[in-house]
Protein backbone atom coordinates (compact mmCIF):
# COMPACT_ATOMS: atom_id res chain seq x y z
CA UNK A 1 0.00 0.00 0.00
CA UNK A 2 1.38 3.52 -0.79
CA UNK A 3 2.08 5.72 2.22
CA UNK A 4 0.45 9.21 2.06
CA UNK A 5 1.96 11.73 3.35
CA UNK A 6 1.68 15.74 3.46
CA UNK A 7 4.96 17.29 3.08
CA UNK A 8 8.78 15.54 2.09
CA UNK A 9 11.73 17.29 3.16
CA UNK A 10 14.16 16.08 1.06
CA UNK A 11 17.21 16.86 3.08
CA UNK A 12 18.31 16.25 6.93
CA UNK A 13 21.12 19.25 7.50
CA UNK A 14 20.00 22.42 9.83
CA UNK A 15 17.52 23.55 7.13
CA UNK A 16 16.11 20.43 6.18
CA UNK A 17 15.96 19.93 10.26
CA UNK A 18 14.66 23.35 10.91
CA UNK A 19 11.52 23.15 8.01
CA UNK A 20 11.05 20.10 9.21
CA UNK A 21 10.32 21.06 13.00
CA UNK A 22 8.61 24.32 11.41
CA UNK A 23 6.18 22.15 9.60
CA UNK A 24 5.65 19.74 11.89
CA UNK A 25 4.38 22.09 15.06
CA UNK A 26 1.96 24.00 12.76
CA UNK A 27 0.57 20.80 12.19
CA UNK A 28 1.86 19.10 9.22
CA UNK A 29 2.35 15.59 8.38
CA UNK A 30 6.25 15.43 7.83
CA UNK A 31 8.90 13.10 6.27
CA UNK A 32 12.25 14.16 6.52
CA UNK A 33 15.03 11.64 4.32
CA UNK A 34 18.49 11.83 3.57
CA UNK A 35 20.94 9.89 2.01
CA UNK A 36 23.70 10.06 4.56
CA UNK A 37 23.78 7.70 7.85
CA UNK A 38 23.73 10.68 10.53
CA UNK A 39 22.18 14.19 10.19
CA UNK A 40 24.07 17.32 9.18
CA UNK A 41 26.58 15.44 8.11
CA UNK A 42 28.01 17.64 5.37
CA UNK A 43 27.47 21.15 4.72
CA UNK A 44 25.74 21.89 8.23
CA UNK A 45 28.89 20.18 9.74
CA UNK A 46 31.85 21.57 8.49
CA UNK A 47 31.73 24.93 8.96
CA UNK A 48 33.26 27.38 11.76
CA UNK A 49 29.66 27.50 13.65
CA UNK A 50 29.56 31.28 13.71
CA UNK A 51 26.26 32.70 14.43
CA UNK A 52 26.40 36.07 12.11
CA UNK A 53 25.22 39.84 12.37
CA UNK A 54 23.92 40.36 8.95
CA UNK A 55 26.77 42.21 7.87
CA UNK A 56 28.01 41.32 4.79
CA UNK A 57 25.03 41.31 2.57
CA UNK A 58 23.33 43.45 -0.05
CA UNK A 59 20.21 45.30 1.55
CA UNK A 60 16.66 43.46 1.48
CA UNK A 61 18.41 40.54 -0.34
CA UNK A 62 17.25 37.27 1.57
CA UNK A 63 20.31 36.57 3.03
CA UNK A 64 20.49 39.78 4.60
CA UNK A 65 17.14 39.41 5.75
CA UNK A 66 16.82 36.14 7.01
CA UNK A 67 20.45 36.61 8.59
CA UNK A 68 18.87 38.84 10.92
CA UNK A 69 15.60 37.52 11.76
CA UNK A 70 17.41 33.87 11.65
CA UNK A 71 19.93 35.26 14.38
CA UNK A 72 17.71 36.41 16.77
CA UNK A 73 15.38 33.47 16.19
CA UNK A 74 18.30 31.19 16.93
CA UNK A 75 19.86 32.67 19.88
CA UNK A 76 16.01 32.71 21.80
CA UNK A 77 15.98 29.13 20.39
CA UNK A 78 19.17 28.15 21.94
CA UNK A 79 18.80 30.05 25.19
CA UNK A 80 15.02 28.71 25.86
CA UNK A 81 16.99 25.02 25.57
CA UNK A 82 19.93 24.88 27.26
CA UNK A 83 22.46 25.14 24.12
CA UNK A 84 25.08 26.85 23.92
CA UNK A 85 25.32 29.90 21.68
CA UNK A 86 26.91 32.59 23.00
CA UNK A 87 27.36 35.93 21.64
CA UNK A 88 31.22 36.66 22.59
CA UNK A 89 31.20 39.25 19.83
CA UNK A 90 33.52 40.05 16.54
CA UNK A 91 36.40 42.28 15.39
CA UNK A 92 36.33 43.09 11.39
CA UNK A 93 40.01 44.76 11.48
CA UNK A 94 41.20 47.10 8.71
CA UNK A 95 45.33 46.30 8.83
CA UNK A 96 46.04 49.21 6.06
CA UNK A 97 44.94 53.08 5.32
CA UNK A 98 43.51 51.31 1.87
CA UNK A 99 41.41 49.01 3.97
CA UNK A 100 39.34 51.43 5.85
CA UNK A 101 36.74 53.11 3.08
CA UNK A 102 36.04 49.05 2.88
CA UNK A 103 35.25 48.77 6.82
CA UNK A 104 33.15 51.74 6.37
CA UNK A 105 31.35 50.20 3.76
CA UNK A 106 30.98 47.08 6.07
CA UNK A 107 29.53 49.42 8.75
CA UNK A 108 27.22 51.11 6.21
CA UNK A 109 25.81 47.82 4.91
CA UNK A 110 25.47 46.26 8.37
CA UNK A 111 23.15 49.35 9.56
CA UNK A 112 21.26 49.13 6.37
CA UNK A 113 20.25 45.51 7.05
CA UNK A 114 19.02 46.83 10.25
CA UNK A 115 22.39 45.73 12.67
CA UNK A 116 21.97 48.18 15.03
CA UNK A 117 25.37 47.46 17.49
CA UNK A 118 28.04 48.18 15.15
CA UNK A 119 30.95 49.86 16.55
CA UNK A 120 33.30 51.77 14.99
CA UNK A 121 37.06 51.66 16.51
CA UNK A 122 40.61 53.11 16.56
CA UNK A 123 43.45 51.14 16.48
CA UNK A 124 44.37 51.86 20.19
CA UNK A 125 40.05 50.75 21.00
CA UNK A 126 40.84 47.78 19.32
CA UNK A 127 43.98 46.43 20.75
CA UNK A 128 42.38 47.49 24.24
CA UNK A 129 39.62 44.84 23.81
CA UNK A 130 42.17 42.48 21.83
CA UNK A 131 46.14 43.21 22.88
CA UNK A 132 47.39 40.73 20.16
CA UNK A 133 45.48 42.43 17.52
CA UNK A 134 47.39 44.72 15.12
CA UNK A 135 45.52 47.04 13.19
CA UNK A 136 44.67 50.83 11.56
CA UNK A 137 41.03 50.63 12.38
CA UNK A 138 38.52 47.75 13.32
CA UNK A 139 34.61 47.52 12.93
CA UNK A 140 33.00 45.50 16.37
CA UNK A 141 30.25 43.26 15.84
CA UNK A 142 28.45 42.67 19.65
CA UNK A 143 25.88 40.67 18.34
CA UNK A 144 28.23 37.86 16.43
CA UNK A 145 28.81 34.68 18.10
CA UNK A 146 29.47 30.95 18.24
CA UNK A 147 26.55 28.15 18.55
CA UNK A 148 27.24 24.25 19.06
CA UNK A 149 25.51 23.35 16.19
CA UNK A 150 25.37 19.94 16.80
CA UNK A 151 23.49 20.57 19.88
CA UNK A 152 21.56 22.81 18.03
CA UNK A 153 20.50 20.05 15.09
CA UNK A 154 19.55 17.51 17.59
CA UNK A 155 17.24 20.15 19.40
CA UNK A 156 15.15 20.60 15.51
CA UNK A 157 15.14 16.71 15.13
CA UNK A 158 13.61 16.08 18.69
CA UNK A 159 10.99 19.04 18.45
CA UNK A 160 10.20 17.47 14.90
CA UNK A 161 9.84 14.40 16.01
CA UNK A 162 8.03 15.41 19.43
CA UNK A 163 5.27 17.29 16.96
CA UNK A 164 4.98 13.66 14.73
CA UNK A 165 7.66 14.10 12.11
CA UNK A 166 9.60 11.09 10.89
CA UNK A 167 13.06 10.99 10.10
CA UNK A 168 14.48 8.88 7.44
CA UNK A 169 18.37 8.50 7.04
CA UNK A 170 20.20 6.00 4.30
CA UNK A 171 17.06 6.99 2.10
CA UNK A 172 18.09 8.55 -1.69
CA UNK A 173 15.42 10.61 -3.55
CA UNK A 174 14.99 8.95 -6.97
CA UNK A 175 12.33 11.11 -8.84
CA UNK A 176 8.51 12.89 -8.42
CA UNK A 177 5.63 12.79 -11.05
CA UNK A 178 2.41 14.59 -10.80
CA UNK A 179 -0.67 12.05 -9.37
CA UNK A 180 -3.69 14.45 -9.91
CA UNK A 181 -2.83 17.10 -7.05
CA UNK A 182 0.00 15.54 -5.48
CA UNK A 183 3.44 14.21 -6.44
CA UNK A 184 3.99 10.46 -6.13
CA UNK A 185 7.66 10.21 -5.35
CA UNK A 186 9.64 6.57 -5.66
CA UNK A 187 12.77 6.57 -3.07
CA UNK A 188 15.50 3.81 -2.52
CA UNK A 189 16.46 2.58 0.72
CA UNK A 190 19.66 1.21 2.13
CA UNK A 191 18.81 -2.12 1.07
CA UNK A 192 18.85 -0.71 -2.34
CA UNK A 193 15.27 -1.36 -2.43
CA UNK A 194 11.95 1.03 -3.84
CA UNK A 195 9.19 2.36 -2.29
CA UNK A 196 6.67 4.90 -3.15
CA UNK A 197 4.69 7.41 -1.21
CA UNK A 198 2.36 9.97 -2.28
CA UNK A 199 2.49 13.34 -0.91
CA UNK A 200 1.54 17.19 -1.44
CA UNK A 201 4.27 18.92 -0.90
CA UNK A 202 8.35 18.43 -1.64
CA UNK A 203 10.61 20.79 0.08
CA UNK A 204 13.90 20.37 -1.81
CA UNK A 205 16.35 21.05 1.38
CA UNK A 206 19.09 18.91 -0.67
CA UNK A 207 22.58 20.82 0.22
CA UNK A 208 24.95 19.99 -2.73
CA UNK A 209 22.24 17.78 -4.01
CA UNK A 210 19.61 20.52 -4.70
CA UNK A 211 20.11 20.71 -8.62
CA UNK A 212 19.88 16.51 -8.88
CA UNK A 213 16.93 16.64 -7.07
CA UNK A 214 15.23 19.20 -8.89
CA UNK A 215 15.67 17.75 -12.39
CA UNK A 216 14.28 14.58 -10.94
CA UNK A 217 10.78 16.26 -10.28
CA UNK A 218 8.48 16.68 -13.16
CA UNK A 219 7.82 19.79 -14.58
CA UNK A 220 10.87 21.70 -12.80
CA UNK A 221 12.03 23.78 -16.05
CA UNK A 222 15.45 22.58 -15.74
CA UNK A 223 17.13 25.61 -17.69
CA UNK A 224 15.90 28.37 -15.28
CA UNK A 225 17.58 26.42 -12.33
CA UNK A 226 20.51 28.71 -10.98
CA UNK A 227 24.55 27.07 -11.70
CA UNK A 228 26.15 24.98 -9.48
CA UNK A 229 29.90 25.43 -8.03
CA UNK A 230 31.93 23.96 -5.39
CA UNK A 231 34.01 25.61 -3.47
CA UNK A 232 36.45 23.78 -0.71
CA UNK A 233 36.73 25.78 2.67
CA UNK A 234 40.14 24.63 4.54
CA UNK A 235 40.83 24.82 8.49
CA UNK A 236 43.41 24.66 10.88
CA UNK A 237 44.39 24.34 14.66
CA UNK A 238 46.43 26.00 16.55
CA UNK A 239 47.85 25.01 19.45
CA UNK A 240 48.02 26.79 22.32
CA UNK A 241 45.88 29.29 24.74
CA UNK A 242 43.98 31.90 22.93
CA UNK A 243 44.81 35.48 23.20
CA UNK A 244 41.27 36.64 21.89
CA UNK A 245 37.88 36.41 23.47
CA UNK A 246 36.38 37.68 20.29
CA UNK A 247 36.52 36.21 16.49
CA UNK A 248 39.08 38.24 14.12
CA UNK A 249 38.33 38.90 10.42
CA UNK A 250 39.84 40.57 8.21
CA UNK A 251 38.27 42.58 5.31
CA UNK A 252 36.55 40.25 3.23
CA UNK A 253 37.73 38.94 -0.05
CA UNK A 254 35.87 38.03 -3.51
CA UNK A 255 33.37 35.33 -2.50
CA UNK A 256 34.74 34.49 1.18
CA UNK A 257 34.82 36.34 3.85
CA UNK A 258 38.76 36.02 4.39
CA UNK A 259 41.13 33.43 6.18
CA UNK A 260 39.78 34.21 9.57
CA UNK A 261 40.47 33.81 13.59
CA UNK A 262 37.41 31.52 14.97
CA UNK A 263 37.23 29.78 18.23
CA UNK A 264 35.27 26.72 20.06
CA UNK A 265 32.86 26.49 22.55
CA UNK A 266 36.01 25.05 24.41
CA UNK A 267 38.19 28.54 23.86
CA UNK A 268 40.49 26.46 20.93
CA UNK A 269 41.78 28.53 18.34
CA UNK A 270 41.03 27.38 14.30
CA UNK A 271 41.87 29.31 11.20
CA UNK A 272 39.88 29.07 7.94
CA UNK A 273 37.73 28.86 6.26
CA UNK A 274 39.80 30.08 2.92
CA UNK A 275 38.50 29.56 -0.38
CA UNK A 276 39.64 26.95 -3.10
CA UNK A 277 37.47 26.69 -6.23
CA UNK A 278 37.23 23.10 -6.89
CA UNK A 279 35.08 20.55 -9.54
CA UNK A 280 34.85 17.57 -7.26
CA UNK A 281 34.25 16.60 -3.60
CA UNK A 282 37.23 15.85 -1.53
CA UNK A 283 37.11 16.38 2.10
CA UNK A 284 41.06 15.29 2.16
CA UNK A 285 43.18 18.75 4.02
CA UNK A 286 46.45 19.52 2.09
CA UNK A 287 49.12 19.25 4.55
CA UNK A 288 51.20 22.27 3.14
CA UNK A 289 48.55 25.07 4.44
CA UNK A 290 49.27 25.86 7.84
CA UNK A 291 51.91 28.40 6.14
CA UNK A 292 49.53 29.79 3.60
CA UNK A 293 47.26 30.29 6.55
CA UNK A 294 50.10 31.80 8.91
CA UNK A 295 50.82 34.36 5.93
CA UNK A 296 47.20 35.31 5.30
CA UNK A 297 46.85 36.25 9.16
CA UNK A 298 50.28 37.34 10.61
CA UNK A 299 48.86 40.89 8.93
CA UNK A 300 46.44 41.71 11.73
CA UNK A 301 47.82 38.79 14.45
CA UNK A 302 51.44 39.22 14.28
CA UNK A 303 51.45 36.68 17.29
CA UNK A 304 50.80 33.82 15.17
CA UNK A 305 54.51 33.49 13.94
CA UNK A 306 55.43 31.85 17.36
CA UNK A 307 52.54 29.64 17.03
CA UNK A 308 51.92 25.83 15.72
CA UNK A 309 49.53 25.56 12.82
CA UNK A 310 48.08 22.05 11.53
CA UNK A 311 45.42 21.26 9.13
CA UNK A 312 42.45 19.84 10.63
CA UNK A 313 39.29 19.67 8.44
CA UNK A 314 37.93 21.48 5.39
CA UNK A 315 34.14 21.78 4.20
CA UNK A 316 32.32 22.42 1.19
CA UNK A 317 30.15 25.30 0.12
CA UNK A 318 27.42 24.56 -2.35
CA UNK A 319 27.98 27.74 -4.42
CA UNK A 320 25.89 28.91 -7.09
CA UNK A 321 28.39 31.59 -8.39
CA UNK A 322 31.85 31.35 -9.64
CA UNK A 323 35.01 33.14 -9.09
CA UNK A 324 34.53 35.73 -11.25
CA UNK A 325 31.63 37.32 -9.46
CA UNK A 326 31.51 38.23 -5.49
CA UNK A 327 27.71 37.47 -4.22
CA UNK A 328 24.79 35.72 -5.12
CA UNK A 329 21.79 35.49 -2.82
CA UNK A 330 20.39 32.47 -1.40
CA UNK A 331 17.55 31.44 -3.88
CA UNK A 332 14.36 30.04 -2.39
CA UNK A 333 11.65 29.10 -5.12
CA UNK A 334 7.94 28.56 -4.05
CA UNK A 335 5.44 27.18 -6.33
CA UNK A 336 4.81 30.31 -7.79
CA UNK A 337 8.51 30.63 -9.31
CA UNK A 338 9.18 27.05 -9.59
CA UNK A 339 6.24 26.26 -11.45
CA UNK A 340 5.12 22.93 -9.60
CA UNK A 341 2.61 22.88 -7.15
CA UNK A 342 3.55 22.00 -3.90
CA UNK A 343 7.12 22.08 -4.64
CA UNK A 344 9.88 24.52 -3.17
CA UNK A 345 13.38 24.31 -4.07
CA UNK A 346 16.19 26.17 -2.18
CA UNK A 347 19.79 26.83 -3.99
CA UNK A 348 22.71 28.50 -2.75
CA UNK A 349 22.11 28.03 1.21
CA UNK A 350 25.91 28.34 2.08
CA UNK A 351 26.93 30.77 4.56
CA UNK A 352 25.07 32.60 6.68
CA UNK A 353 22.59 29.68 6.22
CA UNK A 354 23.10 28.20 9.85
CA UNK A 355 22.23 31.19 11.64
CA UNK A 356 19.32 31.93 9.03
CA UNK A 357 18.17 28.19 9.19
CA UNK A 358 15.03 29.23 11.39
CA UNK A 359 13.61 32.12 9.48
CA UNK A 360 14.20 30.08 6.42
CA UNK A 361 11.96 27.48 7.63
CA UNK A 362 9.54 30.34 8.51
CA UNK A 363 9.81 31.47 4.88
CA UNK A 364 9.17 27.97 3.72
CA UNK A 365 6.27 27.84 5.26
CA UNK A 366 4.62 30.82 4.28
CA UNK A 367 5.24 29.86 0.59
CA UNK A 368 3.26 26.04 1.39
CA UNK A 369 0.58 28.37 3.08
CA UNK A 370 1.17 26.68 6.46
Amino acid sequence: MTEHIETLVIGAGVIGLAVARQLAVAGQEVLVIDQAAEIGSETSSRNSEVVHAGIYYPKDTLKARLCVEGRSLLYAFCNARGIAAPPIGKLIVATTGNEIPKLEALAAAGRANGVADLQRLTAREASALEPEISCVAALLSPSTGIVDSHGFMLALQGEAEAHGAGIVLRTQFLSAARAGAAHRVSLRDADGGTTELICRNIVNAAGHGAHAVARAIEGVDRSALPPRFLAKGNYCSVAGRSPFTRLIYPIPVPGALGTHVTLDLAGRIRLGPNIEWVDDFDYSVSGNIAEQFRTACRGYWPGIETREIAPSYCGMRPKIHGPDQAFADFVIDGPGRTGVPGLVNLFGIESPGLTSSLAIARHVAELLGA
